[in-house]
């Protein structure tokens, strides 16, 4: 009865419709960027150029008190700053720098060590971590486990009376 409405599965087997489709569909992959870091509304770019007193007014209050206290005139902590900017200028401009071994579990992270590849020691290795923009004002030592998980469920030896007839393997 009504001639104008359309008929099933017209839209799509139209092949200019569909044509229109996906070169919308490749103009959405080009515009689409990644969304840009900023660390409580700060820039990535605008973090690495702050001071020690402006970056101790965007981190927590313990964070705000140990650099109050003198964390970067510290001698360890100087150490392992120089050691990571040696390892970063050393590498090439695509590459990763070497990894810088430390028991400094308690160093709070700063925008200069973003990039840098630090082995925190974890009581008996060293574990590897790749410092991200994100881990800003965190500690090093949150980024190694210092236990092993416990894994329940798995009954050993001696556990209890039924567990003799667990297999060993």
């Amino acid at each position: 009865a009504s001639s104008s409405a359309p008929t099933r599965g017209s839209c799509c087997s139209h092949p200019t419709a569909m044509a229109d489709d996906e070169e919308r569909a490749a103009e959405l992959k080009k515009k689409r960027s990644f969304r840009k870091f900023s660390f409580r509304g700060i820039d990535l770019d605008q973090m690495l150029d702050l001071s020690t007193e402006q970056l101790m007014d965007i981190l927590h209050a313990r964070a705000r008190r140990r650099f109050s206290r003198g964390l970067l005139l510290k001698r360890p902590v100087k150490q392992l700053k120089k050691k990571l900017l040696k390892a970063k200028k050393d590498c090439g401009p695509h590459d990763k720098p070497d990894v810088v071994k430390t028991h400094l579990r308690d160093m709070i992270i700063i925008p200069e060590m973003i990039g840098s590849i630090v082995g925190v020691h974890q009581g008996k290795v060293f574990t590897t971590v790749e410092i991200k923009a994100d881990m800003v004002g965190m500690y090093l030592g949150q980024f190694s486990i210092t236990y092993k998980p416990v894994r329940h469920g798995r009954p050993g030896i001696g556990a209890t009376s039924s567990s003799k007839f667990v297999p060993l393997k």
